[in-house]
């Protein structure tokens, strides 16, 4: 009996010092997040999003976001590092193959698919599947996890660069730790030269023009907020956040034919994450587990559309994902939504008459 008592202590004593010592590849400072807004209002749940079809069912792996060409086909990256091009009767070719993992994706002015390749920087693909890199970095410091794109009348291009720090496989990492290491960033296709615009945000990652062009959005995912850059008029050059305390997690962000802006929530608030927050060391703690015992995310589907002022217009939601959840795109197209995901295998498809 003492012998097992014994085991037992030193197991105990082990694990904790595997816990409280290990090396991880963490840095994390407290961060102290405000209380999750209500879900009431025009926040408060719906299943709008339950009437949605799911096109190309178990033919993609991750189409995380989603882009339309001229003759209405859309185009998707997925998990194996594939761009796709899908049919309207759900039928997938491959593209190109980047070798990396393809994120955000928009057509440029030169008719050619412009993709954010999380491990590949900014690219561009050409009708024949050839693929040119466009940008690996700027002011030296190159991409970690090159993630969403939108481009200008003229061919500029404004991306993000979610993390320098810790690349697309390690993005929890980058929740965990708190600092600031995404990036706003213009490439201008005239010169090849690439900008940032803004630094020090927290998991950059949706960006969209507005339709005058006088401003782009950006999402910072882990402060829970939409950030709007001025490109033009009396306040050019500067960075400011036009909604905060969001009830989940922004991901990416599309311009309507309205002009308004869609955006995608991966998950709403997570109580547990938000309680570990405050804690550098529990965070580290947190980080040397399996991540089987990680917080995990709550199955939801959410997307809200909203102006470039930040005033919500509409939510359109599936609470416990029953038919969508994790949605990390929207893009609306001849009335309709489609709506990508990191990791669903299929495009959800939505007429807006339906979600009306």
């Amino acid at each position: 009996m003492k012998k097992l008592l014994l085991l037992i202590l030193l197991a105990i004593l082990a694990g904790g010092g595997y816990l409280m010592f290990w090396p991880t590849p963490l840095d994390p400072v407290a961060y102290n997040p405000p209380a999750a807004p209500t879900m009431e209002g025009r926040w408060a749940p719906n299943t709008k999003l339950r009437p949605a079809r799911r096109l190309a069912e178990n033919r993609l792996a991750g189409p995380e976001d989603l882009a339309v060409d001229s003759r209405g086909r859309l185009y998707t990256g997925t998990d194996e590092g594939l761009i796709s091009r899908i049919g309207d009767d759900g039928d997938v070719e491959t593209l190109a193959d980047t070798g990396g993992r393809p994120l955000g994706v928009a057509f440029g002015a030169d008719g050619r698919l412009l993709v954010a390749d999380a491990w590949k920087g900014l690219l561009a693909v050409d009708e024949g599947g050839d693929i040119e890199v466009l940008s690996t970095g700027a002011r030296g410091t190159p991409f970690a996890f090159t993630d969403d794109l939108d481009v200008a009348d003229d061919g500029t291009v404004y991306f993000s660069d979610a993390s320098d720090r810790f690349h697309q496989p390690e993005y929890l990492y980058d929740l965990l730790e708190a600092r600031a290491h995404g990036r706003l960033l213009r490439y201008e296709p005239a010169t090849g030269e690439t900008t940032v615009l803004a630094d020090d945000l927290y998991f950059a990652n949706g960006v969209a023009v507005s339709e005058d062009e006088r401003f782009v959005l950006v999402n910072e995912t882990y402060r829970y907020r939409i950030r709007r850059h001025w490109l033009s008029g009396p306040r050019a050059g500067e960075t400011e956040v036009i909604m905060d305390n969001l009830p989940g997690f922004p991901d990416n962000i599309a311009r309507s034919p309205r002009g308004t802006f869609w955006v995608a929530f991966f998950t709403v608030r997570n109580e547990r994450m938000d309680a570990m927050h405050p804690s550098p060391l529990v965070k580290e703690m947190v980080s040397r587990l399996p991540k089987a015992f990680w917080p995990k995310p709550a199955p939801y589907g959410f997307i809200a559309e909203i102006d470039g002022d930040g005033n919500v217009l509409r939510t359109l939601q599936d609470p416990g994902g029953e038919r969508i959840a994790t949605i990390t795109s929207v893009l609306e197209h001849d009335g309709t939504l489609y709506l990508g995901s990191l990791y669903n295998r299929y495009i959800g498809r939505l007429p807006l008459p339906e979600a009306d």
